[in-house]
């Protein structure tokens, strides 16, 4: 197999690295450079790292790996096995994020309302930004939707059940004090000002693409890998500081 052939998606160039090395196991190592091009690229992604073997991480070469693997087993089964197992983490995780119906991830993950919640959202949007980058833009959105609707239901604020992201950020920040109006200091002011601008750009982010224009007639504008992980991280950073803000405000009340 070339570069050229090497699969788009996430899954599909893991079970290809799972692959190459139940191969290099049980006989002298054919996909070296494939191998090392695989690693790199995956390596790169901070969650997916985390679940790839621990062999993967620590060998930058098939060479490297042959030494290991002959410790593990002086059979060809079991080594393949313990390849098979070793890779079942980050497999099951790709296979949930890609299975994961976009508009449900926010609402199950933030059942318990805390920072834990929206990183699970925001760590299975991420995952699914190079496959569905306009999948996880949305996820993206739903994540702050349902932080600002949930501050609302708690504060028992009233809100129109068609309210967009803007509109409903506006009466949830003026809720957990966070509105640029409700300060005096210019810095503060700065930068609760700038907030709302970056989810106000998350809420019209999607539209911006697809109807985006260029010279000559309308031409869509379809989000890349890289569009959708800034989306994803400035909600999660978001999402996270407006859970941080209403707890701490609630525990003052309680207090």
């Amino acid at each position: 197999m070339s570069f050229f052939e090497m699969p788009e998606s996430p899954i599909e160039r893991v079970q290809l690295l799972e692959n190459i090395m139940i191969e290099a196991a049980t006989s002298p190592a054919k996909d070296e450079a494939m191998y090392q091009a695989l690693r790199a690229e995956l390596i790169q992604d901070f969650e997916l790292k985390l679940l790839l073997p621990e062999f993967v991480r620590t060998n930058r070469s098939l060479k490297s790996f042959w030494p290991y693997i002959s410790n593990v087993a002086g059979q060809y089964a079991p080594r393949r096995k313990h390849i098979s197992d070793a890779f079942n983490p980050i497999v099951e995780h790709l296979e949930g994020a890609n299975r994961a119906p976009i508009d449900s991830v926010a609402g199950d993950a933030l059942a318990s309302f805390d920072a834990d919640g929206v990183h699970a959202v925001w760590t299975k949007a991420l995952a699914r930004r190079a496959t569905d980058p306009e999948g996880a833009i949305t996820v993206a959105r739903t994540l702050l939707e349902t932080v600002c609707k949930r501050v609302l239901d708690e504060r028992e604020v009233t809100y129109g059940h068609k309210d967009d992201l803007p509109k409903l950020y506006g009466l949830a920040a003026r809720e957990l004090n966070m509105a640029p109006d409700q300060h005096r200091e210019e810095a503060i002011k700065m930068i609760l000002g700038g907030a709302m601008n970056l989810v106000n750009g998350i809420g019209t982010l999607r539209n911006r693409f697809s109807d985006a224009h260029a010279p000559g007639g309308k031409m869509p504008v379809k989000p890349s890998a890289r569009h959708a992980a800034l989306a994803v991280n400035m909600a999660g950073a978001m999402a996270t500081f407006m859970i941080e803000t209403f707890v701490q405000q609630e525990e003052k009340t309680a207090a």
